[in-house]
């Protein structure tokens, strides 16, 4: 491991216990029955050990979208053909009428005032020239991993700090809330991979539909993940999101690490950062602490995700587009979770009788 890396793990220490302790202190004492903003109370508690106080005020957010390509999309596991990927990076720059970038995750962002930041994590395709892509390529693509291993680990290594130097730029334009997001034909099928090895599960039990595959198409993605799983019996994180993850997921890793590591929080879209997720959990325990599943998604393999990392997703829409679409949608929620910690008054304040 780099020296790089090493020091960013250490700097991922868990919440703040005091501060939820006086979170919860509060939460009692507002003018509402106990219990009565539901999940929105937990919620708000755990950022207060987030952001180290009892009033937390989160105010940026960002999406951070990685996009890579990926060897195993040869092996036929996508309905959609690897050079959408490209397509897609170029729709998430393009200038509309709306505003910059055509894809769901642009005009969702807008509409809560998210910033959205692209990388070029490893496409296949030539990208054309955008002063708004970050360009963090080591290679075009991955590896077939039913063959070999996806990367190398210094090429793991290397995309997870990219990953960590976006975020960064992000927290220093004033980001409070990061969302990961991937964009990649064929990354649900590395995302089962890590997932299956990582919680010890069969594939079939964590490889979904994907785009779209269903039927023989779907028991041939399974199948090849078997394969893949078969081929290598490594264990240690690190080296098991080299054989079999994606730069994409790698750098989402990254992003993760460095909020947690600047005490910021992390929303969680759904199956693919969750497999990001459950290596960084591996590598250190603490980053669950700054992790808020948006919602759980229609992708088979995500609530064995959920259920590991100990972590409740916040809605249940159906949602298995990706590109931090629902972690958008949940930044609200998050917000005003912060928001009725902070600005409520106690019954003492407000001179409520509670007998």
């Amino acid at each position: 491991m780099t020296p790089e890396l090493t020091a960013l793990l250490q700097l991922v220490r868990p919440a703040d216990g005091a501060a939820m302790h006086a979170a919860r202190e509060r939460q009692s004492q507002l003018t509402k029955p106990p219990g009565a903003l539901g999940d929105l109370e937990a919620l708000s508690m755990r950022l207060a050990g987030v952001f180290g106080t009892d009033r937390p005020d989160p105010q940026g957010v960002a999406v951070i979208v990685a996009a890579g390509d990926h060897g195993v999309a040869a092996e036929g596991v996508s309905a959609f053909p690897p050079e959408v990927t490209g397509a897609m990076v170029a729709n998430f720059l393009a200038d509309t009428p709306a505003g910059p970038g055509g894809a769901a995750v642009n005009a969702l962002a807008r509409s809560v005032g998210a910033q959205v930041y692209v990388m070029d994590a490893g496409v296949a395709a030539g990208l054309p020239e955008h002063p708004h892509l970050v360009r963090a390529a080591v290679r075009p693509g991955t590896r077939n991993l039913r063959r070999e291993a996806a990367m190398t680990r210094a090429e793991a290594e290397a995309l997870i700090l990219a990953g960590a130097a976006l975020a960064r730029q992000a927290i220093e334009d004033g980001a409070d809330l990061l969302i990961p997001g991937e964009m990649g034909i064929g990354n649900t099928t590395p995302a089962a991979a890590l997932t299956a090895r990582l919680l010890r599960l069969d594939a079939a039990e964590v490889t979904g539909r994907g785009t779209g595959v269903d039927g023989a198409a779907l028991a041939h993605k399974v199948a090849v993940i078997r394969e893949a799983l078969g081929r290598s019996a490594v264990t240690e994180p690190l080296d098991v999101l080299a054989e079999f993850g994606g730069f994409e997921i790698a750098a989402m890793l990254g992003v993760m690490l460095q909020a947690a590591a600047s005490r910021r929080a992390v929303i969680l879209d759904g199956f693919v950062e969750g497999s990001a997720a459950l290596v960084g959990v591996a590598l250190v325990p603490a980053l669950a602490d700054y992790l808020f599943p948006a919602g759980e998604c229609a992708e088979r393999g995500h609530a064995a995700q959920l259920a590991h990392l100990g972590l409740h997703p916040m809605f249940r829409l159906g949602l298995r587009l990706g590109e931090g679409t629902g972690g958008v949608l949940a930044a609200p929620l998050l917000r005003g979770a912060a928001a009725t910690l902070r600005e409520m008054r106690t019954f003492a304040e407000a001179g409520v009788p509670t007998a």
